[in-house]
């Protein structure tokens, strides 16, 4: 790895860590499905990932359509007003009740192992409402339920999904004469739990986790094998490994591993305002009314405000004309939601906090979410009753504020490692980190071993190539 390697690497003094792993992923001729084991990843990765959302999603949808099922109202004797909002807000009652623990599960017992207890619960919730005796009893159901929710959050994905799924379940339940009609929707919301507790065990641990654990050996078997696809040469590995290794070490060497360090410094008081508000904007961007962040806000501001002033027209006049402009927007509005905040929130939030506090970050984020969702439970269906069209309002003002606060707060985030993204607000650290991580690839290229000398280690790059925007993916897929 001598006159190669230096020609290949540049000079790592000179130049930023950041740097040199960035060039060694863009050097990227392979797509990502034609490399095996990073192929067997992503598949293990949509039962583990989504299951959780789609439990969610499923439970949303499913006790609406429930509503409309003959056999449940009349075993719950016709639930409405506070009783039938309790129902829905026990779930994210649940969710809140669980959260203060997160952190330290996931922190301590690591990713895989959260995501697993998680499923288990909601798994046990999931039993217990579909053999529901009694209102107590579905009560305690739901809360079990979105408890065990919030523990497996740290690598779900989408709502939709599960959604959709429980629309149609429940649709084709909605004849059947006889309380099964509703039990057998509730004991399928075990199925997508049932998915992450097969499938986890083939889903391999964060490598920022193992290596904030003292366990470099097996983080670095990872890398390798979904990285450099089983090339123990790879010198995008070498390169990653050290990264990360060396960046967790000037980040822990900083802090502590305690709440005080979410609100310690001014960039992390930033970082709690907008996982905060991300939090809400999740919630209260209309969502609640109906079951790249700044092009989604603005979508949604424009969307839910023609959708506003088509749903006066339509109390106004009864035109017919009113009436399919507000269906057709709300179809327009799952879109504009979707291709924000459900599909990029949680990796802005694994972006936007470092390692140390991530958990506690995302918890965060959960908090005000479950919060602002329990509060759509009771608030939404009064306002709109009380108010009509006129509800709608709050909520385009609302999303002004959103539009404004997204464009002056949110960070720029792609194209950039999670390590470059760790001192994101802390200048005087990151410019520690890169000092102290070419002085560790300077080492090993003056010092490795044999093998990684060998000029042939450098000719078989393609190996290691590939990588490109999934470079963080695994890295911490939390």
């Amino acid at each position: 790895m001598d006159a190669q390697t230096n020609e290949h690497y540049g000079d790592a003094g000179s130049q930023s860590y950041d740097a040199i792993v960035s060039r060694l992923a863009q050097q990227d001729n392979v797509p990502w499905y034609k490399k095996p084991n990073l192929r067997l990843l992503y598949l293990i990765m949509l039962p583990t990932c989504i299951g959780v959302e789609m439990t969610s999603g499923f439970d949303s949808s499913m006790l609406n359509g429930l509503q409309a099922v003959t056999s449940w109202l009349d075993f719950y004797n016709h639930p409405r007003s506070a009783l039938l909002g309790l129902m829905s807000a026990m779930y994210n009652l649940g969710a809140i009740g669980a959260l203060p623990f997160v952190a330290s599960v996931t922190d301590n017992l690591g990713r895989r192992y959260s995501i697993l207890f998680g499923s288990t619960v909601m798994i046990f919730g999931g039993l217990l409402q579909g053999a529901a005796q009694n209102f107590a009893m579905f009560l305690t159901a739901r809360f079990i339920l979105g408890s065990g929710t919030v523990f497996a959050l740290v690598a779900a994905s989408s709502l939709v999904g599960g959604a959709i799924t429980a629309a149609g379940v429940t649709l084709g339940t909605f004849a059947i004469p006889n309380n099964w009609g509703w039990r057998i929707p509730s004991f399928l919301q075990v199925v997508p739990s049932l998915l992450q507790v097969s499938f986890i065990w083939f889903l391999p641990e964060s490598p920022r986790w193992l290596i904030a654990k003292g366990r470099g050996a097996e983080a670095h078997a990872i890398l390798v094998k979904y990285h450099a696809e089983g090339d123990e040469n790879s010198e995008f590995v070498k390169a990653e490994y050290t990264q990360i290794q060396k960046t967790l070490e000037v980040e822990l060497k900083h802090t502590e591993m305690s709440w005080r360090e979410v609100l310690s410094t001014p960039g992390m008081r930033k970082r709690f305002i907008i996982g905060s508000f991300l939090g809400l904007f999740t919630q209260w961007s209309g969502n609640g009314l109906i079951a790249m962040f700044l092009a989604c806000t603005i979508s949604i501001l424009i969307v839910f405000t023609a959708w506003t002033v088509a749903s006066e027209e339509y109390e106004r006049t009864q035109s017919k004309a009113s009436s399919q402009a507000v269906l057709a927007l709300i179809f327009l509005y799952s879109p504009a939601y979707n291709m924000g905040f459900n599909a990029l929130t949680y990796t802005f939030l694994v972006e936007l906090f470092p390692f140390h506090v991530r958990a506690k970050g995302i918890t965060i984020f959960q908090w005000w979410n479950k919060a602002a969702g329990f509060v759509n439970q009771f608030v939404n269906p009064i306002g709109i009753n009380n108010a009509g069209w006129k509800y709608y309002i709050i909520f385009c003002i609302w999303l002004v504020f959103e539009v404004a606060f997204v464009y002056f707060m949110f960070p720029e985030t792609s194209k950039r490692t999670l390590e470059e993204l760790t001192f994101l607000y802390e200048g005087d650290h990151r410019q520690e980190a890169v000092r102290r991580i070419g002085e560790e690839i300077q080492h090993k290229q003056r010092h490795g071993d044999e093998d990684a000398r060998d000029s042939d280690s450098v000719e078989d790059s393609d190996s290691w190539r590939g990588h490109g925007s999934t470079t963080h993916l695994l890295a911490d897929s939390e």
